[in-house]
């Protein structure tokens, strides 16, 4: 190898949503975008146009906004799919449809109904019509390492001559092992002979542990495209986090000889970003971007690392974003201070935005002695959660009381998206449900709580606490609520209040289209 590069294909915004309980913004999908571009990733999936107005509406935003990055649609292979994908691209600087269809047997006869001959012909059309709205053209034949190779050399060998630009090939139920897939994806290079004039990709699932394994062991054998989500989010137990694959490639150059264009020192901001924005904690020990990735505890591996740092380290931190214990700010910390912070966290304010941030983050430094970086990025995500829904419900005033002789009772007062104040007190079997259930007597909504979990953002007794609610909205979505405070009833209220604003907020605009997905 040639020191050739790898394209980073990042699908965050389209299979990492599909994570089971996710569900986001039009602008949350945006501020991701914006990271993303930022840290050089080379092409961004931004959604599925054909699957709601919001996805259609979500592709058009951050066509718009993004510059740099190749701007991605998926679609079935079906008319009306690419139709929407081409025309919610309409404007982007590089634009790209990716179009899919199932090849495995076991998928043709359960799930399509068709025979290879159907297909074939699908495949082929789906890509000459999206050829008609792109230059760039990205096919998958889904569950590829289920289907038997000569069919699958055979699709790819009628989708290049079609115009494909890009092949990709799914590991889509995380089936394969990264001896084998190597082997498949050689066996493609030896057996699709016009392969030379397309981009080998592949899209690696994590069902058995091994998407990340699986990918690196593609990239050896001469793949050159590697898509995957930030912190590894997407179907099941998700996709190859992508982070992993890239401090993989960069880390090991003696192994993989290939480059990558990404800048490695944002993925550990991005990472806490759309950990935050999803409402997905990151676990403590995930590396590159965990907790607990740079932390050593064991007596023996401080005192080499003490010694010299390499000795357990095989990067360093600061190159992925790692902070450590943080950075921190206190009650005396002025504007200019805090705008200056903020940037270095990847937040870029206006003066209007500053005023507005300046005012929670002194309300928040007289209830803790200091500020740390996790609570400054607590603290935007706060700041985000109404700025992201145009008409909300805000909480104005949390009041409980309870213990273990009296019945729970809270009373909440709420603005309601007209500007009105409301009020309501409720008792509950504890706090939290007497909260949630006088917030339910103030909003005209039918929902269900279906997870509640508490995380605290840092350590320490005036720790703010983060938490996190689900709620089955009359739809039968799912979605996501955050809040976060010093006092976990309030966070809670918070939580519960911005998972009914996202309820009415996207309401009409979910929906995927039918059919799985890559």
């Amino acid at each position: 190898m040639n020191n050739e590069k790898v394209i980073i294909f990042d699908t965050t915004l389209r299979d990492g949503e599909q994570t089971a309980g996710a569900g986001l913004t039009a602008d949350e999908k945006l501020r991701i975008a914006r990271h993303l571009e930022t840290i050089k990733v080379d092409v961004i999936e931004a959604g599925f146009a054909a699957s709601s107005p919001g996805d259609f509406k979500s592709i058009q935003q951050i066509v718009s906004e993004i510059r740099g990055p190749v701007i991605c649609s998926l679609s079935r292979a079906v008319a009306s799919d690419i139709d929407a994908a081409g025309e919610a691209l309409k404007g982007a600087e590089r634009p790209r449809i990716h179009t899919f269809l199932s090849s495995s047997d076991i998928h043709m006869m359960h799930q399509m109904r068709k025979d290879r001959e159907a297909i074939m012909s699908m495949a082929v059309d789906a890509v000459r019509r999206a050829k008609g709205y792109v230059e760039d053209v990205e096919f998958s034949p889904m569950d590829a390492t289920r289907t038997d190779p000569e069919y699958l050399y055979a699709v790819l060998r009628a989708v290049i001559d079609a115009g494909a630009t890009t092949v990709n090939i799914p590991d889509t139920v995380g089936y394969s092992n990264p001896k084998e897939f190597a082997e498949l994806i050689r066996g493609v290079f030896e057996n699709v002979d016009n392969i030379h004039k397309a981009v080998v990709s592949v899209h690696c699932h994590d069902d058995l542990g091994l998407a990340v394994a699986n990918s690196l062991a593609a990239v050896e054998a001469g793949a050159r495209q590697v898509e995957g989500c930030i912190n590894g989010l997407g179907e099941r137990a998700g996709n190859a986090a992508i982070e992993e694959v890239i401090m993989a490639l960069i880390t090991r150059p003696d192994h993989y000889g290939v480059t990558t264009g990404v800048d490695p020192e944002g993925l550990g901001p991005v990472s806490r970003l759309v950990a935050g924005i999803f409402g997905f904690p990151v676990q403590y020990n995930k590396a590159i971007v965990g907790r607990n990735a740079f932390r050593h505890s064991s007596g023996i591996h401080q005192d080499a690392f003490i010694k010299e740092r390499t000795t357990f380290e095989i990067m360093a931190p600061d190159s992925v974003g790692w902070r450590g214990e943080a950075l921190v700010l206190g009650k005396l910390s002025g504007r200019a201070g805090l705008r200056s912070r903020l940037a270095d966290l990847g937040y870029h304010l206006t003066d209007e935005e500053l005023v507005t941030t300046f005012t929670a983050f002194k309300d928040l430094a007289d209830q803790k002695k200091e500020v740390t970086d996790h609570d400054l990025e607590a603290l935007m995500s706060e700041q985000h959660r109404f700025a992201d829904i145009e008409r909300a419900y805000r909480v104005d005033n949390v009041q409980v009381t309870a213990g273990d002789v009296e019945v729970p009772s809270a009373t909440i007062t709420l603005t309601a998206p007209d500007g009105h104040q409301r009020s309501n007190t409720s008792l509950g079997t504890g706090p939290v449900d007497a909260v949630c259930k006088a917030i339910d007597g103030m909003v005209d909504e039918e929902i269900e709580l279906t997870e509640f979990a508490v995380n605290s953002v840092t350590e320490g007794i005036d720790a703010l606490g983060e938490v996190t609610i689900r709620v089955r909205g009359r739809d039968g979505h799912i979605y996501a609520g955050r809040g976060s405070s010093t006092d976990i009833v309030v966070a809670s209220a918070k939580a519960y209040v911005n998972a009914i604003n996202r309820v009415l907020a996207m309401a009409g605009d979910v929906g995927p289209a039918p059919g799985q997905r890559v």
